[in-house]
């Protein structure tokens, strides 16, 4: 998307009323180009397993996966500032569906319990396919945009984990990138 110019008034008399209805015209065609642009989701059910509010998070884990070897440890961290809200959701995709372009404002683990998913990068001009069979999983770090597809034969089950800042929704709508025949 391209940047946006600021308007100025020049001071001139009948060039503020100009400015403020160019502005006007201006975001309601960015408000009506980002609803058409969307892509929702078709051929998913979702369901909220948990959701719970945490406070600020620092936590750091560090296990000896190998006794005996000092530089052999398994380690995590997680550090937040603000509250935050961890969401588990069980996603259902028929073959066919997707979960249509977007984005998270959080990281979220994905499990795949079933089936097999299928996602790929709006900023990858290749339009890679990145598959993800059951009992496997992937982190959506947060952000990227992005689809998942079942572009298998069989329902496709995944179950989330969200840290997202409280209050947020969990999906940002994102329109089609274009890098994609989809």
């Amino acid at each position: 998307m391209r940047r946006l110019a600021v308007l100025r008034s020049t001071g001139r008399p009948g060039s503020r009323p100009v400015a403020f209805v160019a502005l006007v015209v201006l975001a309601a065609l960015v408000a009506y180009g980002s609803v058409a642009l969307a892509t929702p989701g078709s051929g998913v059910t979702s369901a909220t397993v948990a959701k719970g509010r945490f406070g600020d998070i620092q936590v750091k884990a560090k296990t000896d996966i190998d006794p005996g070897t000092r530089t052999d440890f398994w380690q995590a961290a997680i550090d937040t500032k603000g509250s935050s809200d961890l969401e588990i959701v069980q996603n259902t995709i028929v073959p066919g569906g997707t979960f249509g372009w977007h984005s998270h404002p959080g990281p979220s683990l994905v499990i795949v319990k079933s089936g097999t998913a299928t996602f790929y990068l709006a900023d990858d001009p290749t339009c890679t396919a990145h598959v993800v069979t059951a009992g496997s999983g992937f982190v959506d770090a947060g952000s990227d945009v992005h689809v998942v597809r079942n572009e298998g034969t069989v329902d496709l089950v995944t179950v989330v984990a969200s840290l997202i800042p409280a209050g947020r929704a969990r999906r940002i709508d994102e329109p089609n990138p274009g890098n994609c025949p989809f």
